[in-house]
């Protein structure tokens, strides 16, 4: 059976790194696999839906690299949903309770209070036809709950190993509200049977559901998936993630100047048995994903871990991996500004500040005229490579007695205005003799 995965939003807002987690694991499989991966957009919630949530996701999951083989809106497939609906229904799974939301709360401090679990005591069961007759003539309209075998349900987790459910220990969920809309559960099962879906790979704040949605499978007599619950990532001080806060959004970090493939490799390495490092592609990270060697505890994301990561990706990217930005930035110099900066960036923006370094204008830290001056009488005409910098350097050394930090330091004050910055070796040759021999001299250039 060919691998079918989905990762399933609700486009409520945006989604952060933990929702990266679920999407990256369910494409990496995919394309390790040969599946496919669906994106499905859980929009039934009419109030809280928004459509750019879920054009900003798409693109979220474009800049990660993940190109969904199908996009699904769930409100779209309303009428399927009413189908499996009145299937349970005929079937005796689907029932009608006509409580409010105050008498189920009574009912459940009532249980709480005799030492019970505070579960639905199945009361609507016992409503006669004169009765539910009666409570919505007095204008009630009921909600559905799935009638759950009580028995314990078991799977073998992709994560987890063994698992296990008491579906006796829980209420039987609701599926449909009084106004007819559905919630999470029936929507998601009837998608995974009529799309296929054969891994269903989530947060394992979804294990519980799990047992229900067994039973609803069985019920609707769809095919069963495997289930993998993996652990959830927090905030580096040990916070839940929230789209609702926004807290390490992808657009954020994509709008930072961050690699994708440095968010990727975060995103799915932490948190498992393989060490987290700067992995360059998504088909090379696929290959480390074994559902089996996550952890069962939390895992921390850390943006300081984050900025480690992009540095090392940055300081290996060849020059024909980042050649087509840094001309559409209007940065020159070609693969030798490259190779001259790129140990130095710590996020692709960072390589927008040293091209004026080369091309200038550039004010100058003089601090020794005299030194200087003798420095600009030996520098070569030129043309400048890669030798140029060691040999002009050692005759200033040899002229001037000056060796260490008070050789160097004033050179790269006066050639750069900066105290820091990329090896002179390689920005010298960019720089060239007028620039060099101008700023030498104390002149903007």
């Amino acid at each position: 059976m060919s691998t079918i995965v989905r990762f399933a939003p609700s486009p409520t807002g945006l989604i952060h790194i933990g929702n990266a987690r679920t999407a990256l694991l369910n494409a990496l499989v995919a394309r390790r696999e040969g599946g496919r991966f669906l994106l499905r957009f859980d929009d039934t919630d009419r109030e809280r839906s928004r459509r750019e949530f879920a054009d900003q996701t798409e693109a979220d999951l474009a800049w990660l690299g993940i190109a969904p083989d199908a996009v699904v809106r769930q409100s779209d497939r309303m009428d399927l949903y009413a189908q499996a609906a009145e299937l349970l229904k005929k079937a005796g799974r689907l029932y009608p309770c006509y409580e409010t939301q105050e008498e189920l709360e009574r009912r459940r401090r009532l249980q709480l209070a005799r030492g019970l679990p505070p579960v639905y005591d199945r009361a609507a069961l016992a409503l006669t036809d004169e009765e539910r007759r009666g409570l919505e003539g007095e204008g009630r309209r009921p909600h559905w709950r799935f009638h759950l075998d009580d028995v314990e349900v078991a799977w073998d987790d992709l994560v987890r190993g063994p698992s296990h459910v008491a579906c006796a220990s829980l209420s039987d969920p609701v599926l449909v509200r009084e106004d007819g809309s559905y919630l999470y559960t029936l929507p998601s099962v009837v998608d995974d049977i009529d799309l296929g879906v054969t891994q269903v790979i989530r947060g394992e704040d979804h294990v519980t559901n799990t047992g229900v949605q067994i039973q609803l499978f069985e019920a609707l007599g769809g095919h069963v998936p495997a289930f993998g619950h993996h652990n959830l990532l927090t905030s580096s001080s040990g916070e839940g993630l929230s789209k609702r806060l926004g807290a390490l959004s992808l657009k954020s970090l994509h709008e930072g100047g961050l690699e994708p493939m440095a968010v990727a490799s975060l995103a799915v390495l932490v948190g498992s048995a393989e060490s987290v490092r700067a992995v360059a592609s998504l088909d090379e990270l696929a290959g480390l994903v074994d559902l089996a060697h996550i952890s069962r505890a939390p895992a921390k994301f850390d943006e300081a871990e984050l900025d480690a990561l992009n540095a090392k990706l940055l300081h290996d990217m060849p020059y024909g991996d980042i050649a087509a930005r840094l001309e559409g930035a209007g940065i020159g110099g070609g693969a030798a500004f490259w190779e001259a900066v790129r140990g130095n960036l710590t996020r692709w923006g960072d390589a927008a500040a040293w091209w004026p370094v080369v091309e200038g204008p550039v004010a100058p830290v003089i601090e020794d005229h005299g030194f200087l001056g003798q420095a600009a009488a030996l520098l070569p005409d030129g043309p400048y490579d890669g030798g140029t910098w060691r040999a002009w350097t050692g005759a200033v050394k040899d002229r001037t007695g000056r060796k260490g930090r008070g050789l160097f330091m004033p050179l790269r004050l006066a050639l750069t205005g900066l105290d820091h910055g990329p090896e002179l070796a390689a920005l010298l040759p960019l720089i060239g003799p007028e620039r060099a021999r101008a700023r030498l001299s104390g002149q903007t250039a």
